[in-house]
């Protein structure tokens, strides 16, 4: 069976969650209270709202399709691919992550950074692996794994505005992706494909895949599952432990990258980061296994991440995610690059 474990205050939650203890307020049976609750908090989101970020993040949070390998020693015959977060062991200590994998369960998370202008939502998905892991000597291993996305929603008058393009995170690399129906085209990088959709709860999900081991992220089917491989799927209160590498239906659920004790306000804890925006990592453990092939302090949070070529600076992606996209796509219409919510900036948080 598969193991369940719900977060604490940390967790991104529906705002739909709280209109039902509204339900007397509102005078109104329990399907018309919700609903209408829900609207009308959806029409004023706002990303300075915790709440609010919580909506935005989930709505928009990727089906996501993790590639797995059960060969290797280094990969705990598949659970080193399994998404967690940075404190699945119990505590914010990032050199002792590798070692610590296979000793506590590695529940479903994924985190989410949610920033606003006046025309747009920007968010930020990060997958966390313990590992970055190989089963050849002629690849590099190394203590803990970032890699993710950002994602542009025009704030068009609905309630969760509409997805116009993504940006993906593949080690040194930046991949640019649009749904049908986008506005946007290329700019200054090219358009790498099609960010595709599928149906979950209700609505269309961009779905996303990393590979095993490395754990770089595309849009499927730019990167897929390749035989084994777990389906993870975002709700707003559960977190499941695979039950297998080949497990087609995981629950994971998002946590803010803003919140009190979060990464970001850990971004200083030389426990947890070896540098501004890079994770402590050691070579201790198996990681070692193959000679001359860990490294240490090797991944990054999303304010670290950098596209090897590209001209925006490191971390830019997360930090000011509106230059970013204006960057890379023809984007027309209104497009503010102002922030009205920014805490990456100082702005708001």
């Amino acid at each position: 069976m598969r193991a369940r474990h719900i977060e604490g205050s940390t967790k991104l939650w529906l705002v739909g969650a709280l209109a039902a203890s509204a339900l007397a307020a509102l005078g109104c049976g329990p399907e018309e209270a919700v609903t209408e609750d829900v609207n009308r908090v959806a029409s004023a989101l706002s990303a300075s709202n915790a709440a609010d970020r919580a909506t935005i993040a989930l709505r928009w949070a990727p089906v996501h399709r993790q590639d797995t390998d059960q060969t290797g020693s280094q990969g705990l015959g598949g659970a080193a691919d399994y998404i967690t977060n940075v404190d699945y062991d119990g505590d914010f200590i990032g050199n002792n992550n590798w070692d610590n994998a296979g000793r506590f369960p590695m529940s479903a998370h994924v985190y989410a950074s949610v920033v606003e202008t006046s025309t747009h939502w920007f968010i930020v998905y990060m997958f966390f692996h313990a590992r970055d892991w190989t089963d050849t000597t002629f690849d590099t291993a190394h203590e803990n794994d970032s890699e993710g996305m950002l994602m542009a929603i025009t704030r068009d008058g609905t309630a969760t505005g509409s997805l116009q393009a993504a940006v993906t995170v593949a080690h040194t690399d930046f991949f640019s992706f649009v749904p049908a129906g986008s506005t946007f085209t290329a700019g200054a990088e090219t358009i790498d494909g099609t960010l595709s959709v599928q149906s979950w709860n209700g609505a269309n999900h961009p779905v996303t895949a990393q590979q095993a081991k490395g754990h770089g992220c595309k849009a499927a089917p730019y990167y897929d599952i390749v035989g084994d491989g777990v389906i993870y799927f975002p709700t707003a209160s559960t977190s499941e432990v695979p039950s297998s590498p080949t497990d087609s239906s995981v629950s994971y659920t998002l946590i803010d990258l803003f919140a009190s004790g979060g990464l970001w306000a850990r971004r200083s804890d030389t426990a947890l980061y070896s540098s501004f925006g890079t994770f402590s990592g050691n070579t201790s453990g198996g990681c070692s296994s193959f000679p001359f092939i860990c490294t240490s302090n090797a991944a990054n949070a999303p304010w670290g991440w950098d596209d090897h070529d590209d001209g925006p600076a490191r971390g830019t992606l997360a930090t000011d995610p509106a230059a970013l996209i204006h960057n890379y796509f023809t984007t027309p219409g209104a497009f503010s690059l102002t922030y009205t919510f920014n805490p990456y900036l100082g702005i708001g948080g």
